[in-house]
């Protein structure tokens, strides 16, 4: 009896937490985000481009420079897996490493990785 007492308690709180995930606010077009440092070297969920092809063309290959920019989601898509695929444009209007206006993140992994901040 207290084997089903524990694994109904057990459950609810999983119900519980699920449901508290499933309702967060989906985004819009327009919300407005802040590039934070990534916990390594690079940007695991942010696509920014390669330093060889940012060099190629004629921009400035430096990470730092990105550090605490706000950026506009211009447009935002759903994949198969379900997460939310977002392209960023910078708000300020300038563009990232001097030739790239937009690029584009997977939303959900990027903020638990503390790469975007809301």
């Amino acid at each position: 009896m207290i084997r089903i007492i524990f694994f109904l308690g057990f459950f609810s709180l999983s119900f519980f937490n699920y449901a508290q995930d499933s309702g967060s606010e989906p985004i819009q077009e327009g919300t407005i985000l802040t590039i934070a440092q990534p916990a390594s070297a690079e940007y695991q969920h942010i696509h920014f481009p390669r330093k060889n092809f940012i060099i190629k063309r004629g921009g400035i290959a430096n990470l730092k420079s990105v550090y605490g920019k706000k950026v506009e989601v211009v447009s935002y898509t759903y994949t198969n897996e379900g997460d939310t695929q977002v392209t960023l444009k910078r708000l300020d209007g300038k563009k990232f490493f001097r030739n790239f206006s937009t690029v584009d993140a997977h939303l959900e992994d990027a903020i638990k990785a503390g790469e975007l901040k809301k």
